[in-house]
């Protein structure tokens, strides 16, 4: 049995590193160094290209080395062999400690007070509203959505959760649907998005939806913050609501081209805050652990974790 590794834009030693130090025994390829194909049966990858996995006939299991797996579902000839994506309580934890940072500095104002810093002004005006005032909407309710409308809620934060499908969350209002989007949006002060990149949602962070965001709540205005994936977002619509008043504020992680392009008007914009995709940057050591596990689920006859559901699309 061998695991094939491939990890575009990881630095690789690092990934390797992990695999020797915790399954030291483990029979490991990467892409310069295939050897037989027909021993390779598990695959541990992030954005592989094109017939890197369909070369690999006796394939049980491909582990993404991130939460998303859109970069696999889009790759042509993928093999009909089950995916798990990961879910590890190190990624989940970065991801909540980013949402709840920056629904935090929104919250107590922290752009505006930096912005009178830099013209040496008293900003004593811009006192911030409770949190129990501002409403969060969680956009995407899986294992990272989840955890993150439970930090908010701990936070103070009147939080409301939306997701293709009923959940329900303790202290947190679920709607579900394309019936529930309208009321959703419409009692959202800071909108989270986490939902995962499919057909369905690709685009979806558009004009038309965050003009149906709450327009009086007590932030003054609407916020975005978006830590899914950048396609799920049009950074042209983001730049016009924030110009015409249909978005007060944003903090994105994630852009439709990364890193973001030097022309930007997203750098510049004094409404936004802009963060290099590292809201939850994916643990070497966490991930091959987790992979690890996942190999040895399948070894001893069971299902792996997390599997995805390719007609969804997560």
């Amino acid at each position: 049995m061998a695991l094939l590794f491939h990890a575009t834009g990881w630095p690789r030693h690092v990934w390797l590193a992990e695999l020797a130090r915790l399954a030291p025994g483990l029979d490991v390829r990467t892409q310069e160094r295939m050897g037989n194909l027909d021993e390779i049966e598990f695959a541990l990858v992030w954005k592989p290209p094109a017939g890197l996995l369909e070369a690999c006939t006796n394939l049980k299991l491909i582990i993404s080395a991130g939460a998303g797996v859109d970069h696999l579902l889009a790759l042509p000839g993928l093999p009909d062999v089950p995916i798990s994506r990961v879910a590890d309580p190190d990624l989940t934890c970065r991801m909540g400690e980013y949402v709840l940072q920056q629904a935090l500095m929104h919250l107590r104002r922290q752009p505006e007070l930096c912005a009178c810093q830099k013209r040496r002004e008293w900003g004593s005006h811009l006192a911030p509203p409770k949190a129990a005032e501002v409403t969060c909407g969680v956009m995407g309710l899986g294992v990272l959505g989840t955890h993150a409308a439970r930090m908010l809620k701990g936070a103070g934060f009147d939080v409301a959760g939306w997701a293709r499908s009923r959940k329900r969350i303790r202290g947190v209002r679920c709607y579900a649907g394309a019936e529930d989007l309208e009321a959703f949006l419409a009692q959202t002060d800071i909108l989270v998005c986490l939902l995962p990149l499919t057909d369905a949602t690709r685009g979806i962070l558009s004009l038309p939806l965050l003009r149906r965001l709450k327009g009086n709540g007590a932030l003054g205005g609407p916020v975005l913050i978006n830590a899914g994936r950048g396609q799920l977002q049009r950074d042209a619509d983001i730049l016009a609501a924030l110009e015409e008043g249909a978005l007060k504020a944003a903090s994105l992680d994630v852009f439709e081209t990364e890193p973001l392009p030097q022309d930007s008007p997203l750098w510049d914009h004094p409404g936004v805050i802009v963060t290099p995709h590292i809201s939850a940057i994916s643990s070497p050591r966490a991930i091959v652990a987790y992979a690890l596990r996942q190999i040895a689920l399948v070894q001893a006859g069971k299902k792996a974790e997390n599997l995805v559901d390719k007609r969804r699309g997560y």
